[in-house]
């Protein structure tokens, strides 16, 4: 009771004191490392620590280690002690650190807590059996090991996941994620993304080999495959699996499980990966890849919230397969444009008017299609038309149709935070036909009168913007199938570009577009610049963000 009082009291000084409160926190940044039997130093993430203030006034702050072993916490200037929460077994020993230090007023403090300044630790029996291996005592140390080596597969109509597997540029990879598409790309990092090639696939058992260029996965650890022992890897019911992938919303994904009873033609595990994420390796236990993940396909809803695993050894079979294959041309090593690293400021977003004035002139239409572009305002608006109950259609209406702005079919989930992008939806019409109209004539002459039958044009084939003379690069050429009956779908194009690739600094800004009809005729047309001048005003606020502003959280 005692204590608690005092406790109070010194809160109590602690609010009043001006000269408390004048003072500027300081930054105190923690490192928690340590090394194993090789000599190589490993980060180590998602270790709690306890900060407590000298003498003490309050509970103890917890925090916890992000991927990279680094966590950052803010602190008036005082004198603390930093803890372990719990110990950490590593290598088949157990390790916890007890610290103190003086944070001084606006200074950073530095604090490296590695094996050479931790205390032995006792662990529970169960935890030093883990310890002798790496991931299974804390499987989330594979994430920093092997989180560069990771990236994600873009197509116009998928995600997926993949990882560096040679220093030649292969890369691992799931064939449904690749079947069929004109343009691949692999995105290494934040910002490096460059174009691949389907080198060799397996549709049966869904693993395809792509290459890049080899300088872009130079500095790159490939994941080892050990294919010498790959058929010695057994998948015993309640094995203990890790599962790495790289999802369409946020930081690398890891999620642990274990494998589930089934045939031994069909590897599954109750691992939860996000979407994006599958394609991604799979460890055993012992930190060793045992495959990578795959989609189930069963109708039973709870199943497909699982994950099929490809064994590492049909991956080696068709790596050596594609290791044997002719000499082929690197794609190149050009980076291609990537997503904006600063999101639209939310503030402007909020106070964007609403109303379908604001959205009209963004619109313009060609022989075959209908196009939109969309700016993170318009987004919103056909947002906030949703929310308030009226359908979104009325936000836009076409010159054939309306459209849901708030539609986006599979790519939804990546518009989602409405990222700082221009996206050019191209969307086919919806017209009634020359002939339809003349038997509907016919037959309103005999006194019938027939409703107009209207069909889509045909669908989507490809985009080409240009800013003056120059050809403008998209971050991603997305397309989307759209069913529009039991029997029929229609294909958009969704084009994602800069937030500055049009605007009135283009002297012209020109359209060509190909259908699935004629492939081989483009249809033009010209931006108008009260469009042009519509888009760059909408991406004012983004343009006077600081260069500094927290990066986006995708």
């Amino acid at each position: 009771m005692l204590r608690r009082l005092a406790l109070a009291a010194l809160a109590a000084v602690a609010v009043l004191s001006p000269a408390l409160v004048a003072q500027t926190p300081g930054v105190l940044h923690i490192r928690v490392t340590l090394t194993d039997t090789a000599g190589v130093s490993t980060p180590v993430p998602q270790h709690a620590l306890l900060i407590s203030d000298n003498p003490a006034t309050s509970s103890p702050r917890r925090v916890v280690t992000g991927p990279d072993g680094r966590v950052n916490v803010r602190l008036r200037p005082g004198n603390y002690t930093i803890e372990s929460e719990e110990p950490v077994a590593f290598g088949g020993a157990g390790y916890e650190w007890v610290r103190s230090l003086d944070v001084v007023a606006g200074a950073d403090v530095v604090l490296e807590l590695n094996g050479g300044n931790a205390d032995a630790a006792t662990v529970s029996a169960s935890a030093a059996a883990a310890a002798s291996t790496l991931p299974e005592s804390n499987p989330a140390l594979l994430l920093p090991q092997w989180q560069d080596s990771i990236v994600a597969v873009w197509t116009p109509s998928s995600r997926a996941s993949g990882f560096i597997v040679d220093r030649s540029g292969l890369v691992l990879t799931n064939q449904r994620a690749v079947s069929g598409a004109s343009v691949v790309e692999v995105q290494l990092s934040a910002d490096l993304k460059v174009a691949a090639r389907v080198v060799a696939a397996d549709a049966a058992r869904d693993v395809a080999v792509l290459q890049i260029n080899p300088s872009a996965a130079s500095t790159v650890t490939p994941v080892p495959m050990h294919c010498a022992d790959a058929g010695a890897v057994l998948f015993a019911e309640r094995r203990k699996v890790i599962a790495l992938g790289s999802p369409l919303r946020g930081p690398t994904d890891l999620s642990t499980g274990e494998v589930l009873p089934g045939s031994p033609s069909l590897v599954l595990a109750d691992v939860r990966l996000g979407r994006g994420s599958l394609g991604g390796p799979v460890f055993g236990a012992a930190g060793t890849l045992v495959g990578l993940s795959s989609t189930v396909d069963d109708q039973d809803e709870r199943r497909r919230r699982d994950a099929r695993i490809v064994p590492v050894r049909v991956a080696c079979d068709l790596l050596e397969a594609a290791r044997q294959l002719p000499p082929a041309e690197s794609p190149s090593a050009t980076g291609l444009p990537v997503e904006p690293a600063r999101p639209f400021p939310a503030a402007a977003l909020n106070a964007a008017p609403s109303g379908a004035g604001n959205i009209e002139p963004y619109t313009l239409s060609a022989s075959d299609f209908d196009v939109a572009f969309i700016t993170p305002v318009v987004l919103r608006n056909a947002q906030r038309l949703a929310a308030s109950g009226r359908t979104t259609s009325q936000s836009l209406q076409m010159q054939s149709h309306p459209v849901d702005l708030t539609d986006f079919g599979v790519w939804t989930d990546y518009f989602a935070d409405l990222p700082a992008v221009l996206v050019v939806r191209v969307t086919p019409r919806f017209e009634e036909g020359w002939w339809t109209k003349v038997a509907r004539g016919a037959a309103y002459t005999q006194g019938v009168a027939l409703p107009p039958i209207r069909r889509f044009k045909p669908g989507f084939a490809g985009l080409r913007v240009s800013c003056g003379e120059t050809l403008l690069t998209p971050i991603h050429p997305f397309t989307l199938d759209q069913r529009v009956s039991d029997t029929d779908a229609v294909r958009e194009g969704l084009y994602v570009f800069d937030a500055a690739a049009l605007g009135p600094h283009c002297s012209t800004a020109t359209l060509r577009l190909w259908s699935e009809k004629t492939p081989d005729k483009a249809d033009t047309k010209t931006i108008d610049r009260r469009i042009l001048q519509r888009i760059w005003d909408d991406f004012a606020p983004y343009r006077a963000l600081p260069t500094d502003a927290p990066a986006a959280a995708r």
